[in-house]
């Protein structure tokens, strides 16, 4: 067995494919190719497998993320047709209504610099705009703190790796002390919220596998994982920020949509009533070097 090799777990029925990270002597650091879930595990436990994901539970989040995709971009052409629609009752009928988009921008930290390239790739693919940083999430409040006055997002994606600690036993689910980077998520909201404390103008997205849910929207997370302490999809987050990112200003986020659309569903991701990030803008841009000017300042 060798680093890169692809590899499914024989004492949990082979239900997540994972990619070997590390090795040392009997054991290796396997990471996972859907879910946010790093972990270490006995080479004995270990089973190869081809590069096509095999395990049931994957090949369902493959079906899953498909289906979101594709009804995140029905959406966007569902929007922007009601865009026109209602530009069209503003303006005369020989008039043709132009306006410009601004969709809400997001800052998105990021514990896994594969999960972090996927989310970007998907960002570009829905069209929002979007920075992205991989920081460890112990120095996810520090760079916070640096970043937000730098970018000035409308939303701000936390995430990474988590998990409820196996060397804590018996495990206390409501204590900050039983999940490997919870509490390191929680101060990363703090200090956004320092920042800005609406939750209408500053959308927080926060946690990744088995995070402590209720300690993350207690420190003023909008939407958060994982409520049933599973193990959520690495692109979850970026479908609640892109659905923030292009809801209307002058909506709240579809709870239902967030709830039941994402990829790990009820259990995986909850939230509150937030409103979205989204604004028209009217006339539409020009392109400037079309314009014919007539100098006027001296």
């Amino acid at each position: 067995m060798n680093i890169g090799d692809l590899v499914v777990r024989k004492s949990y029925g082979g239900d997540v494919t994972f990619r070997v990270e590390g090795l040392q002597s009997d054991a290796a650091v396997i990471k996972g190719t859907e879910f946010r879930l790093l972990a270490d595990s006995p080479v004995n436990d270990l089973i190869q497998v081809p590069y096509e994901p095999q395990s049931a539970k994957t090949r369902q989040a493959h079906i899953k993320a498909h289906q979101t995709l594709s009804r995140l971009q029905q959406n966007r052409m569902e929007q922007a047709e009601r865009n026109r629609e209602g530009l069209m009752q503003e303006w005369t009928a020989q008039q043709e209504p132009a306006y410009f988009e601004m969709p809400g921008k997001v800052l998105h930290l990021d514990g896994d610099p594969n999960y972090l390239k996927k989310s970007m790739n998907l960002y570009e693919q829905l069209r929002v705009p979007a920075e992205g940083q991989y920081v460890h999430e112990s120095a996810m409040a520090d760079t916070l703190y640096r970043l937000l006055p730098k970018v000035r997002p409308d939303i701000v994606v936390i995430t990474g790796h988590d998990g409820v600690l196996r060397t804590r036993q018996p495990y206390d689910l409501y204590s900050l002390g039983s999940y490997k980077n919870s509490q390191n998520f929680v101060a990363a909201i703090q200090v956004a919220r320092q920042y800005e404390r609406h939750l209408d103008a500053l959308t927080i997205i926060a946690g990744a596998c088995q995070s402590h849910f209720e300690a993350l929207l207690r420190a003023g997370a909008n939407f958060a994982s994982s409520p049933g302490r599973i193990l959520i999809h690495a692109l979850d987050p970026v479908y609640v920020a892109a659905k923030a990112s292009f809801t209307s200003v002058r909506d709240t986020v579809n709870m239902n949509d967030v709830l039941h659309n994402t990829i790990s569903g009820i259990q995986g991701v909850g939230g509150v009533e937030t409103k979205g990030s989204y604004r028209v803008g009217v006339p539409g841009l020009n392109d400037l070097s079309t314009l014919k000017v007539n100098p006027s300042a001296v």
